[in-house]
């Protein structure tokens, strides 16, 4: 009986082999949140289960049709996918592991954003800012305009130029680059205590509570800075401490002390 059942004890190559397959699936999930990429795999999924229920009930018709589909759809997925693959390639490159070996980049980054803050701050003019975190913000970026641009601090400051083409929305940033601006970010859904924070600290907040991504907003009314993350707002952020934020990472743990509570 022991020799029968000793397939069921795991060695621990066996057990190396489910956490890296968990971690690949777990990485693959959080890089098609946000993107396209996510509608188009739940349409899959249906069809996988439409396809398993026709062998089922033997519905030959429906098994061959279906075959043929899941069969010759990878090909399609190559064509219908090669933004997304483009794009996380170049965001692999961007990971925690490969960050390693890219600080002097980031620094420089974190720079070049909190000195557009502290422009925007001293000259009163309402910003709003999402640093993409590992979390995917595909989707926002399609909602405005699509840009391929380094993060400048000249740059940003231009684009949120009163009356500019592009002022009205957040700027996203994806590692060293601007990829898009005058997006449109959801509104935080959770009632809000603090009846003077207006549109950009709201979408701020809805934001981080959908991804992982620290949004910098700087306010027209007070030319305070804030940054929300993880559902949380933290006002009055003075800029080193910005510069720190930054360098950290958006998906850095978030100092309770510092927060402000802001929903009722």
């Amino acid at each position: 009986m022991g020799d029968s059942l000793r397939f069921l004890v795991p060695h621990w190559r066996d057990v190396v082999e489910i956490l890296i397959v968990a971690y690949v699936i777990y990485r693959a999930l959080l890089f098609l949140v946000g993107t396209r990429a996510i509608h188009i795999l739940l349409g899959l999924v249906v069809i996988a289960a439409v396809y398993v229920t026709a062998v089922l009930l033997k519905l030959a018709m429906i098994t061959y049709l279906l075959g043929l589909v899941l069969t010759y759809g990878a090909f399609a997925l190559l064509i219908v996918f090669h933004p997304e693959l483009r794009s996380g390639l170049a965001r692999l490159g961007q990971s925690r592991v490969m960050r390693y070996f890219y600080r002097g980049e980031a620094h420089q980054v974190a720079e070049e954003l909190a000195e557009a803050a502290d422009r925007l701050s001293r000259a009163g003019t309402g910003a709003i800012i999402a640093v993409e975190g590992e979390v995917g913000l595909g989707d926002y970026v399609a909602s405005g305009t699509a840009l391929n641009a380094k993060v400048s601090a000249d740059l940003i400051t231009t684009i949120f130029t009163p009356y500019s083409p592009l002022h009205d929305g957040a700027v996203i940033i994806r590692g060293d680059a601007i990829v898009g601006a005058a997006c449109i970010l959801p509104l935080t859904q959770f009632p809000v205590e603090d009846k003077s924070l207006g549109t950009r600290h709201r979408a701020a907040l809805g934001l981080s509570e959908e991804t992982d991504a620290l949004v910098i907003v700087i306010s027209e009314e007070t030319s305070a800075i804030a940054v929300a993350r993880r559902g949380q707002l933290e006002r009055g952020v003075a800029l080193g401490h910005l510069k720190e934020l930054l360098a950290s990472g958006p998906f850095a743990r978030v100092p309770a002390t510092s927060l402000v509570p802001v929903r009722s």
